[in-house]
């Protein structure tokens, strides 16, 4: 069944955690959490398409996963702290995931958080129907503001 277009599909650069994403990516959270387990961890990495047959997966799920393809996890219905315990049992940090996820490399991305994260400009909606469409008019100086008491 096609997902249904909601207006935050919108939203750039991320897939939001609602009800339908998680009820479609179950079988991702589910195999995810079971990685919390030492023995799982190994039987994952001894064979890891084999591992991944115990749970109820779509190829694309099964694919995104075997490949690493975080952002395509998501967008099937994985929740991100669920899939970071895919990425920790590789060995990566958060910071690491976050970097794959956007594009970056770790030293990049976290000089754009410590700045203050992605600019809003231009990352308002993939559609742009969002964006702002021309800078409002800076205010003349000395001019009386509404509800001001200068006379």
């Amino acid at each position: 069944m096609p997902r249904v277009e909601k207006e935050y599909d919108d939203i750039p650069g991320t897939f939001v955690f609602d009800q339908e994403r998680s009820r479609r990516g179950y079988g991702i959270n589910m195999f995810c959490m079971s990685l919390m387990k030492a023995e799982n961890r190994k039987a994952f990495k001894d064979n890891e398409a084999e591992y991944l047959k115990k749970f109820p997966l779509t190829p694309e799920q099964t694919e995104a996963i075997l490949k690493r393809d975080y952002n395509r996890m998501l967008e099937l219905g994985g929740n991100i702290y669920f899939t970071a315990k895919l990425g920790a049992t590789d060995g990566h940090s958060f910071q690491h995931l976050a970097a794959v996820m956007t594009g970056s490399t770790q030293e990049g991305y976290a000089k754009m958080m410590l700045g203050g994260g992605r600019p809003i400009e231009g990352n308002r909606s993939k559609s742009g129907k969002h964006e702002r469409k021309s800078k409002p008019a800076a205010k003349a100086k000395g001019r009386k503001k509404a509800g001001s008491k200068r006379g």
